[in-house]
């Protein structure tokens, strides 16, 4: 069986942490790693209560988090084959890791997305602006890169080696579309797989206010267009 790790970004999800980390199915996944991103409740102590590595990463973003996770996996004693990124507010169903790494264990993919649009959502769990913005994305994603992308779902997995040669960098809002057009660029085998999504536990600190949806679709459509250009 591959070794498979997960990496959760969190920030102030004390409520859903626990949930998180207790869905994921632990005779598939070897470490489940939460990144703590500066929350100011007790995010920290229940994950590491609920069983899960806990990593602090002082810079505010979600990609810093990630870069946060993905560093430490070159301290663990045996080096992952699959990475799988899932979000920390229980809005994804962790119990569907199995099928989101099956096409990589079946060597038919490299890098795999877990599409929200593909599969079965809760009312409510997706606003408007994220349906509207995931559909423009997707578009100048197969326009400009050539990839048939449905979603930039944050439940993703990929194998290490791919996700090393992609070089990751950017440390916010763009993260999941960066890791999309580099893996086009990349020529990494790209599918998608649906998954269910929920209403997540708490406010979103993205879509659940107007200042964080304008940035982040603003640094979506900016890193889209910058990586056109080059």
């Amino acid at each position: 069986m591959s070794e498979v790790v997960v990496i959760i970004p969190a920030f102030n999800e004390e409520k859903a942490i626990s949930h998180v980390i207790h869905d994921i199915p632990k005779n598939i996944v070897s470490n489940i790693i939460v990144v703590d991103n500066n929350s100011t409740d007790n995010t920290i102590q229940v994950a590491k209560g609920a069983g899960a590595i806990v990593l602090s990463e002082k810079m505010q973003g979600y990609g810093a988090a990630c870069l946060k996770g993905i560093a430490h996996l070159k301290t663990l004693n045996v080096i992952p084959e699959i990475v799988v990124f899932l979000d920390g507010d229980y809005s994804d169903y962790p119990e569907e890791i199995p099928k989101v790494i099956e096409p990589i264990l079946q060597n038919k993919a490299d890098f795999v997305v877990g599409s929200r649009a593909l599969g079965k959502r809760q009312k409510k769990s997706l606003t408007p602006q994220q349906i509207w913005g995931n559909k423009l994305a997707a578009f100048l994603l197969k326009l400009l890169f050539k990839q048939n992308a449905t979603d930039l779902g944050p439940f993703r997995a990929i194998k290490y080696q791919s996700l090393l040669q992609l070089n990751m960098q950017d440390t916010n809002y763009g993260w999941t579309v960066e890791m999309q057009i580099k893996a086009a660029q990349n020529k990494l085998i790209y599918t998608e797989v649906p998954v269910s999504y929920k209403v997540r536990i708490g406010i979103s600190k993205v879509s659940g206010t107007l200042k964080g949806t304008i940035m982040a679709s603003y640094k979506i459509l900016f890193t889209i267009f910058k990586y056109a250009l080059k």
